[in-house]
């Protein structure tokens, strides 16, 4: 059963495996599945992230709600782009976020909408110490939403992919420990 997030204009839905399947296989199949629409594009990330997931979860399907999440603007019923966790939290209760919003659906204050979001959905488990997110390791619209969301640089560190890239962190709040 899929985990849904709601925020005051998004739904965020963790992808099973049928719907990686599906994301995979192309818009129609995911926008068939789902009974939305699909910006074109709605996402950029290549069909190997997708895959990658879809193993986590097939291998442990109880973790599915720490991983892939879709999410679709409910007024439009609109697939806008991808975001979710890379992983369960770590034994030290640590958990990193990631979110990508479809270009013509930049600048509306969708990201932080969904930072926020995956945040607070993180800090409700009780294993969930830390949230962090990484980014280029430059001022832009990403530092900017991190800010917004309360995150603070940590650390630059170097990521086999990317080069170099700072990590932004926030801890969860005491009264909620």
């Amino acid at each position: 059963m899929s985990t849904v997030i709601d925020t005051n204009r998004l739904r965020l839905v963790s992808c099973s495996r049928e719907m990686l399947e599906a994301v995979i296989a192309g818009d129609d199949a995911i926008g068939k599945l789902l009974r939305v629409n699909a910006a074109t594009p709605w996402t950029m990330n290549e069909e190997s992230v997708f895959r990658f997931s879809m193993e986590k979860i097939s291998a442990h399907p109880d973790e599915e709600q720490w991983w892939t999440y879709l999410h679709i603007l409910k007024r439009e019923n609109l697939l806008t782009g991808c975001c979710g966790f890379k992983g369960k939290p770590d034994k030290n209760g640590m958990v990193e976020i990631g979110y990508e919003v479809a270009r013509d659906y930049r600048l509306q204050g969708l990201a932080t909408e969904i930072a926020r979001a995956l945040i607070e959905f993180s800090f409700s488990d009780e294993a969930v110490k830390t949230v962090i997110a990484h980014t280029l390791a430059e001022e832009n619209a990403s530092n900017r939403v991190l800010r917004k969301c309360g995150m603070t640089f940590a650390s630059v560190a170097e990521d086999p992919d990317e080069g170099k890239v700072w990590r932004w962190e926030i801890a969860k709040p005491a009264s909620t420990l």
